[in-house]
């Protein structure tokens, strides 16, 4: 077990996390671009009790913009007598470094120079983010994590983690996520930052620099987060309107809402751990690394999904040796993981359960 300080956050939080709690490694925190974090806080979230057999852990990988807090923003699968209950399971998630909700990011401050890292904050690949988590394992005294299930690039954060422990894990759900990110996803990624960066404002020292360029990137980002459909059935206009459109103004509001909940500079750099995402790098290729994940898989995969499509999960279900592959037909595309959780609750459930 890892002796860790006690800790705070490490700036002002956007918004109120109720039931958040701190990990700080007790030592400098190495990044795999050769970088050091001199100090490593993790902001993360427990429910529930681990029991006697200490083998009752669901080890949770959060997706973009989300926290820790997945009896917030998933609690169609999390809750009381929900598929993942906490009477049931220890339940676990943390904040990815660079975001904003307690964890290490471009607003915490560098030791360095007393102020915030900002835009100077150094690059975090998705490795590090598993490596960080395993830290965090280790301070719990985990030694066996019955299920650990992410979505979207807490996906990839989850197969970094198997590829990492794989005798820790015993089995894993990778929901819409892929082996390695795509040149469509890194160019979505760098356009948002492009606005961004168009906020003369972005590079201040503030935590409210950059909105305007966040929510420009914010919608960049929306239009593969749903379908063609959903847009035409729910923002399509029912009168003969020349200006103010129905679509153009749920952009701006679905804007607005992240930049009351996120920071710029930590979306800018989360979107650049995004671009890192490559099972396969240094280990031989993308087959030959899925081939080392002999533990049970669940692959789920929305069909309409625009930014990470069906047939990236059909390749990690070719190549993971003992993969379950199910699609789901939703209008909501990659959101759906959010949405389809009726299904999502009789497939995962069926899968916990099941012995092999």
């Amino acid at each position: 077990m890892i002796n860790a300080k006690l800790a705070n956050t490490p700036y002002p939080l956007p918004i109120p996390i109720p039931g958040l709690q701190f990990f700080q490694s007790p030592e400098p925190f190495p990044l795999e671009n050769g970088s050091v974090l001199s100090e490593l806080t993790l902001g993360f979230h427990t429910f529930g009790t681990l029991n006697a057999e200490r083998n009752n852990v669901i080890w949770v990988c959060h997706a973009l913009t989300a926290n820790s807090d997945v009896s917030d923003w998933w609690a169609g699968l999390f809750g009381p007598g929900n598929v993942f209950d906490p009477e049931k399971y220890y339940i676990v998630c943390a904040n990815m470094i660079g975001s904003c909700y307690g964890s290490t990011g471009p607003r915490s401050i560098n030791p360095a120079t007393r102020k915030a890292y900002g835009t100077d904050f150094p690059l975090v690949s998705m490795r590090d983010l598993a490596r960080s988590q395993d830290l965090l394992r280790q301070h719990l005294g985990i030694e066996s994590i019955a299920l650990c299930i992410g979505c979207s690039c807490g996906g990839h954060q989850v197969l970094e983690l198997a590829y990492l422990i794989p005798a820790k894990i015993k089995k894993i759900a990778l929901l819409v996520c892929a082996a390695r990110e795509s040149a469509w996803a890194i160019a979505i990624h760098e356009s948002q930052r492009m606005a961004i960066e168009a906020d003369p404002t972005w590079a201040h020292d503030e935590d409210n620099s950059g909105q305007a360029g966040l929510r420009a990137a914010r919608a960049i980002g929306l239009l593969s987060y749903r379908t063609i459909e959903a847009y035409r059935d729910t923002q399509s206009d029912t009168d003969e309107r020349s200006d103010w459109f129905r679509a153009a103004s749920y952009m701006n509001y679905q804007g607005e809402k992240l930049v009351r909940r996120f920071y710029s500079q930590c979306y800018w750099h989360l979107t650049k751990t995004l671009d890192t995402h490559h099972m396969g790098r240094g280990r031989g290729g993308i087959s030959a690394a899925l081939a080392q994940l002999t533990m049970p898989a669940f692959v789920f995969s929305i069909q309409k999904d625009l930014l990470i499509p069906p047939f990236e999960q059909e390749l990690l279900a070719k190549y993971l040796p003992t993969a379950e592959f199910f699609s789901c037909d939703s209008a909501f595309g990659h959101d759906g993981f959010l949405i389809e959780t009726e299904v999502l609750r009789e497939k995962l459930g069926a899968f916990l359960d099941s012995s092999t």
